[in-house]
């Protein structure tokens, strides 16, 4: 029965964002679900008061649990601070962000990494209005978890943290491959995204497993979908917890 309920409601999650994430921080910034998001930014300023966090992944348990729409919506809500913040769409499976941010998708991150003759400013493009600067997935390739491990996603990754203050990066489910482990071990953090009355406690417990299994550090949970008594619909928050 769950299981039938969850197949329905994935389903229905993945239409309602067939045209990308809701910018939600940008379209009603004085909400409360505004504020959410300013408050995940302030806790993640906080995780290292030496050394400020320049690059994380932002991924989930299993699919159609909001983790494009964190992603998203957190890269927004950072550039409003006057970094200089870039959005990776490292989920070359099931990419969103060319979507949410209608940009063009002819190239991307897959071409970029496959490509060694390539810069990555002829791929990344710019938004004023938001602040931010984007990078869309491109075409999808037959072999995304190779490229992510390739010597030239490392060296990528490593010019892009010359150029930008922060770089979150979007990537696949845990459950599904085996992209979110590899690039949690090439970031400073994770933020593990989970849909309440959705995911079922023992695959977070998973999720959690295989992020320790690779020494990732989990900067911490965003509860998503969770109600109000004076608001509906979507609703987030930031903790660290050191058992899921």
């Amino acid at each position: 029965m769950f299981g039938n309920k969850r197949r329905k409601k994935e389903k229905n999650l993945q239409k309602e964002q067939s045209f990308g994430a809701p910018l939600i921080a940008y379209n009603n910034p004085k909400s409360i679900h505004a504020e959410q998001f300013r408050t995940i930014r302030t806790n993640i300023e906080f995780v290292n008061i030496d050394k400020p966090v320049q690059s994380m992944i932002v991924t989930s348990s299993i699919p159609a649990e909001g983790k494009s729409t964190i992603s998203s919506n957190l890269a927004y809500v950072m550039g409003a601070t006057e970094k200089k913040v870039l959005i990776v769409d490292a989920d070359m499976r099931k990419p969103t962000v060319h979507r949410t941010f209608a940009l063009n998708n002819e190239k991307g991150l897959s071409t970029l990494i496959s490509q060694p003759e390539m810069k990555f400013n002829e791929v990344v493009q710019y938004s004023p209005d938001l602040n931010l600067y984007l990078m869309p997935a491109g075409p999808i390739p037959p072999n995304p978890a190779e490229l992510l491990t390739s010597a030239r996603m490392n060296s990528i990754m490593e010019e892009l943290k010359g150029y930008f203050d922060l770089i979150i990066y979007d990537t696949p489910p845990i459950s599904a491959v085996t992209d979110a482990q590899i690039m949690a071990t090439k970031v400073d953090g994770v933020v593990l995204v989970v849909r309440e009355g959705y995911v079922t406690k023992e695959e977070l417990r998973n999720s959690k497993a295989a992020l320790d299994n690779v020494n990732a550090r989990i900067f911490g949970y965003v509860l998503n979908g969770k109600e109000l008594s004076d608001s509906s619909g979507y609703y987030a928050y930031y903790g660290y917890e050191e058992e899921a």
